[in-house]
């Protein structure tokens, strides 16, 4: 993984990396020890759902992790911190959400992953951190950038991860 102050990019050759780069957000949240707002961006099939369930698993749920593309919020309020799991896809109106009370998802250091969030433009805070997910070769490019000092650190905590570990991606398929 190769830094740009607030940015970094990592190749994900398959389904397990992006699903192991989840759990690697998820250890860096736990560290970080704030809580966090995760933006998922990308065109359907990229893989957001995997990474968050990769990231699900890699605060220890054990069950199955779906999209909630009905229901709009997965609650995981038996992991620590708590998480909860957004899709805006089917979104109709950015209101909808505030009817809904997502503001207090948001409070006392939940972790919110957040996809299609430019759905909920208007309603949504700032991300903490966004995650940009596109295809490139037989594989997928993630974008990670910061929105915030807490983002900033994630950032740093998953580059050491990177730096320290290779299950991700081996050394010839980072990128920068």
């Amino acid at each position: 993984m190769q830094s740009d102050q607030q940015e970094f990019r990592i190749f994900l050759a398959d389904e397990a990396a992006t699903e192991a780069l989840g759990g690697q957000l998820a250890k860096a949240v736990v560290g970080a020890g704030h809580g966090g707002i995760l933006f998922l961006k990308g065109n359907l099939g990229m893989g957001k759902t995997t990474l968050s369930r990769g990231f699900m698993r890699g605060l220890g749920h054990e069950g199955a992790v779906k999209s909630p593309t009905y229901t709009l919020v997965e609650p995981y309020e038996h992991l620590q911190p708590a998480a909860f799991h957004f899709d805006l896809y089917r979104l109709g109106d950015p209101e909808e959400l505030e009817y809904m009370g997502i503001r207090d998802y948001f409070e006392g250091g939940n972790v919110c992953l957040i996809e299609w969030p430019d759905r909920g433009q208007g309603v949504l805070p700032q991300a903490d951190l966004e995650i940009s997910l596109e295809r490139e070769g037989k594989g997928r490019s993630a974008r990670l950038a910061s929105g915030t000092k807490n983002g900033e650190l994630l950032l740093a905590m998953l580059e050491d991860a990177g730096n320290n570990r290779s299950d991700t991606a081996s050394d010839q398929d980072k990128r920068g």
